[in-house]
């Protein structure tokens, strides 16, 4: 199979989450620069928001196509709920069920379009199956790094209790171990979540392609290969440098900052003397966090921007919310120090700001990428899910700290709680101490490199793909 004479037809099937479509959709424009023909498909509701965002390069529009997956009604999910974002803690079980009762209307789209490739996510392992059953090759996708991957694995798999993980900073406080153990160990429609991640990926044909670099994580890369007994083809950083105008509110009708107002106080701002702080698109903060959080900068006496995110239902009274949940007077005593944003920030513009200095982060993979490819060193404060993990990363690679939180004791309260004190003095020691000098210089050289290898993983991963389909074909 010449991709040079035929072209490549590619499904592409991610979990309904923004924090995966957007790999999906990075790896889609990067596959149709070299002759593929994508297909991406997800619901309405998610579809509809990637449209706001222009493909800069008009040559690939007609290259990526949008295929509507339309989830069967359930009760309390209205097709707007067909996504995660903004989506009730309680509703996601309901969610991926709604998912898994789509089978039909995907076996429809995967027989009308007749791929050559179907690459997939994790909560679909029926997928694959489908797949094989039209003689179509299948191939995951992980949209986590092979750091966390190896650990997720590790904890997926009986098999695997007894090897040794291959680092010491493979770890969890107890109350992030709660939490992972609660999400790995629930149900929907009758399936552990922990088994939907072993099937997807133990159901991948020869490969798994993963969402990372060799310079960041060769080690765990092969050691994943060898856990997966399958070839791991990494994709690169898949971070997008395009200028995207602000899409949540284009006419900022909730009296948030326009991007030009935002770039412009930066601008005015020393270089490298502000951190930027931002917790991602799905997770909220409660108000102790917001607090902790707020005093922390505060006594940290460095410039800031800090993107505070709320539910869609509560955009309406957004200006109340943040004069509700932040300290007393805190706008005025930081006064042109800091800046709060509310909802949404141009975070790519930001960071390749020569301003910014450091990033506050939940360590989100992708957040974790742009900041090692524009290198802005990380202050780690994770919330959940692999964000522990890329944390640990982080601080192994030398190219962050990690803020603590409380240890404390189960139930008394303390346990897991974000710690002003602490905030404050990892942003220092990350932006104008001396021992942060490090950590800085680390990232930059990671920085470097990165951009060094700018596309070749990408090459070998099509090189591969094309060579196994054509051995598939002709066998």
């Amino acid at each position: 199979m010449d991709a040079q004479h035929h072209q490549i037809r590619v499904l592409m099937f991610p979990w309904l989450a923004h924090g995966h479509i957007f790999p999906f959709f990075e790896l889609a424009k990067k596959l149709s620069q070299r002759n593929f023909s994508i297909y991406l498909c997800s619901t309405p509701i998610n579809l509809s928001f990637i449209k706001e965002k222009p493909i800069h390069d008009q040559s690939l529009s007609s290259s990526i196509q949008f295929v509507e997956l339309n989830l069967p009604p359930l009760p309390n999910l209205p097709p707007q709920n067909h996504t995660t974002k903004s989506l009730p803690p309680h509703l996601m079980p309901t969610l991926t069920t709604a998912l898994d009762m789509a089978q039909p209307s995907f076996t429809k789209i995967l027989t009308t379009l007749k791929p050559h490739l179907l690459i997939y996510d994790f909560i679909q392992p029926w997928a694959p199956e489908i797949a094989s059953l039209h003689n179509i090759t299948a191939v995951h996708f992980l949209t986590m790094g092979a750091f966390a991957s190896s650990y997720f694995y590790h904890r997926c798999k009986k098999s695997l209790s007894d090897l040794e993980y291959p680092s010491p900073n493979m770890y969890l406080e107890e109350y992030e171990d709660q939490k992972l153990t609660q999400m790995l160990e629930s149900f929907s429609n009758n399936i552990l979540n922990k088994d939907r991640l072993a099937l997807s990926i133990d159901r991948s044909e020869t490969f798994v392609l993963i969402k990372t670099s060799r310079d960041v994580e060769e080690k765990y890369i092969n050691h994943l290969s060898f856990i997966f007994g399958k070839e791991i083809l990494p994709t690169g950083p898949l971070v997008n440098e395009e200028v995207i105008p602000s899409y949540t509110h284009d006419d900022h009708s909730d009296g948030n900052l326009s991007d030009e107002a935002i770039l412009e106080w930066l601008s005015k701002k020393d270089k490298s003397s502000t951190v930027f702080v931002s917790f991602g698109s799905e997770y909220y903060m409660s108000k102790e966090e917001i607090e902790e959080t707020a005093y922390g900068l505060e006594l940290s006496e460095v410039n800031f921007i800090w993107v505070i995110r709320f539910p869609d239902h509560h955009i309406e009274r957004v200006n109340d919310f943040v004069s509700e949940v932040l300290p007393q007077g805190f706008l005025e005593r930081v006064g042109e120090r800091g800046l709060v944003v509310e909802n949404w920030a141009p975070q790519i513009e930001i960071l390749k700001h020569s301003s910014i200095g450091g990033f506050v982060s939940h360590c989100g993979w992708s957040s974790v990428m742009e900041a090692m490819k524009f290198g802005v060193p990380i202050i780690a404060m994770p919330m959940h899910i692999d964000q522990p993990m890329n944390a640990r990363l982080v601080v192994e690679l030398g190219v962050g700290l990690e803020a603590k939180r409380v240890k404390g004791h189960t139930g008394d309260g303390e346990e897991g709680r974000i710690a002003r004190e602490e905030v404050a003095n990892v942003i220092r020691e990350v932006i104008v101490e001396k021992e942060g000098e490090k950590v800085r210089r680390l990232m930059k050289e990671m920085s470097e490199n990165m951009r060094e290898q700018r596309e070749e993983e990408i090459g070998v991963l099509v090189e591969k793909l094309l060579l196994h389909m054509s051995y598939r074909e002709f066998s």
